[in-house]
C-alpha cells in the first residue's frame, strides 16, 4: 500500500482521454452503420430488409462483453490481430451500429406518410427521397434519443478494460492494485464519468423538451 501522489491523478486524466477518443470513434464508426441498417431497414427490398434485421438480432440479442471477446480472439484466429484499441473500436462501432439503427429507422418512419408520398410523385427514386426530403425531417426526431444513447456508449466503454484496453476504468483497477484505496479510486472514476455523462444528458432532455414544444404548435 502506498499514498496517491500527483502523477497517479494525471494518469486518470490520460486513461479519460482514452475514453473519450474511443466514445468519439465508436459514435463515428456505430453513426455509419447505423446510417446503413436504417436505410436497409426503410428499403423497398426484401432482402436488405431480412439482412438488416438479423444484424440488429444478433448484436442486440448477445452481450457486448461477448462481441468484444470474438472481434477481438477472431481477429487472432484470422490472422490479422487487431490489438485491443482497434478491437475495441470495432467491437463498438458494430453494436452501436445496430441501436442506433433502430433508432434512425423509427426517426425515418416518423416522417408524415404524405411527405414520402409527394416525393415520390416529383420522382424522386429512394436515395435522393431519402437525402432530400425524408432525413432532414428525421434528425429532428433522432437526435434526443441518440444523445441519450451517446451517454450509454460512454459508460458502456468502461467494458474495453476486459481485453486489455486501458481506459478510465482499467486505469481505476490498475491504480486501486498498487494503493489499495478501492473506494478513494472508484469514487473519482464515478466523478470523471459522471462530469463526462452528465451535461450530454442535460442536453438530451432539452432537445427532448424543444422537440415536444415544437410538435404541439
Amino acid at each position: 500500500m502506498r499514498d496517491i501522489n500527483l502523477g497517479d491523478y494525471e494518469f486518470l486524466l490520460l486513461a479519460t482521454r482514452w475514453t473519450i477518443l474511443l466514445s468519439v470513434y465508436a459514435a463515428i464508426g456505430g453513426g455509419i452503420v447505423g446510417l446503413a441498417i436504417a436505410l436497409m431497414r426503410t428499403s423497398t427490398s426484401a432482402t436488405l430488409r431480412w439482412i438488416a434485421t438479423g444484424y440488429i438480432r444478433v448484436f442486440q440479442g448477445t452481450p457486448l462483453l461477448l462481441q468484444l471477446f470474438l472481434v477481438f480472439f477472431g481477429g487472432d484466429m484470422l490472422g490479422i490481430p487487431l490489438g485491443a484499441w482497434t478491437s475495441a473500436i470495432l467491437g463498438f462501432s458494430l453494436n452501436a451500429g445496430a441501436f442506433l439503427g433502430e433508432i434512425w429507422r423509427g426517426a425515418i418512419q416518423a416522417v408524415p406518410n404524405g411527405q414520402v408520398e409527394a416525393a415520390k410523385a416529383l420522382g424522386l427514386h429512394f436515395v435522393p427521397r431519402m437525402l432530400r426530403v425524408v432525413l432532414p425531417q428525421a434528425l429532428r426526431v433522432a437526435i434526443p434519443p441518440t444523445v441519450g444513447f451517446l451517454v450509454n456508449l460512454i459508460k458502456s466503454t468502461s467494458l474495453a478494460a476486459i481485453i486489455g484496453f486501458v481506459e478510465l476504468t482499467r486505469a481505476g483497477q490498475m491504480l486501486n492494485n498498487a494503493t489499495f484505496r478501492p473506494f478513494f479510486i472508484f469514487g473519482i472514476v464515478s466523478v470523471i464519468y459522471f462530469a463526462l455523462c452528465w451535461p450530454l444528458t442535460i442536453t438530451s432532455r432539452r432537445l427532448e423538451q424543444r422537440l415536444a414544444a415544437t410538435s404541439k404548435r
